[in-house]
């Protein structure tokens, strides 16, 4: 490759693998139907899953740390799954993200157990309103490198959309049911920005579906982002990581779930890594 061609090389869109815990397995549910707001943690009323998988977490791990797949994210879906969080960092110390249930109290043993970077989001929103002083207060205390912002989101009820010309989604926070008082708008993008090192944003709406991605969301996400983002929600096959790149312009990478026969689904991991790679090529 010439110097000139190089430097006319943009970045692609890539994948990032998940690994999804509740209940200490690793599972694939459909996004919108877990509810965390209530404390008991066993609870799985209303609850929709898609796969329940029958290896331990660290197996997925050493899977995604074999093809050498970063940036992906561990997300403990309510309680009961710090062991599970655990066996999946201790198979690749450094090389997933860890969220679900992260605050200031409990960042850095996170970090300190093998997470590349932190996953915050319900803590940020005390009563479902944001709180800009907790942010700075975890930025503060871990760095801003080491600190992801998810800013999962739902579509507002049409009388709520028609209130606020700036925004069609909201973001949502205890297993997704809850919407806060945050839209996802470019201003609010740029403020989060300011104090994190990447972004996650779950289309909840879609979330575990296999039914099509976002298109709106993934193209404003392209546009407002200026960190690394990743976007999660209704990926059904592997041409899902060319339609998220242009949509994008390569600044939004995308995670595929439900639809991997490593859970259950159609779309084989092996073809979805070596297109991975050509992509990148």
């Amino acid at each position: 490759m010439t110097e000139d061609s190089q430097k006319n090389k943009r970045r692609r869109s890539q994948f990032r693998p998940c690994i999804d815990l509740h209940q200490g397995q690793v599972k694939q549910i459909v996004g919108g139907t877990l509810d965390l707001s209530s404390l008991a943690s066993s609870s799985t009323n209303g609850l929709k899953t898609n796969y329940v998988s029958s290896h331990p977490p660290s197996y997925y791990s050493t899977l995604y740390r074999t093809h050498n797949l970063t940036g992906g994210h561990i997300i403990k879906l309510g309680s009961l799954n710090d062991t599970a969080a655990l066996d999946a960092l201790s198979a690749w110390p450094g090389g997933m993200q860890l969220g679900g249930g992260v605050t200031e109290d409990n960042a850095v043993k996170w970090l300190e157990a093998g997470a590349s970077k932190v996953i915050v989001t319900s803590w940020l929103f005390p009563e479902g309103k944001f709180d800009l002083g907790r942010l700075e207060r975890l930025e503060g205390l871990i760095g801003r490198d080491k600190l992801v912002v998810d800013l999962s989101c739902r579509k507002k009820p049409i009388v709520e959309q028609s209130k606020s010309q700036e925004s069609e989604w909201a973001v949502a926070m205890n297993g997704w049911r809850t919407l806060t008082d945050m839209e996802i708008t470019k201003k609010n993008i740029e403020m989060i920005s300011a104090h994190c090192s990447e972004l996650l944003v779950h289309a909840a709406d879609v979330e575990g579906l296999c039914q099509g991605i976002d298109e709106e969301l993934v193209k404003c996400l392209g546009e407002w982002t200026t960190i690394p983002c990743t976007y999660a929600g209704g990926a059904k096959n592997i041409s899902d990581l060319s339609l998220v790149d242009r949509l994008s312009n390569g600044k939004v990478d995308i995670t595929f779930g439900s639809c991997l026969d490593i859970f259950g689904g159609d779309v084989e991991f092996s073809q979805l890594v070596k297109a991975n790679l050509a992509h990148q090529e």
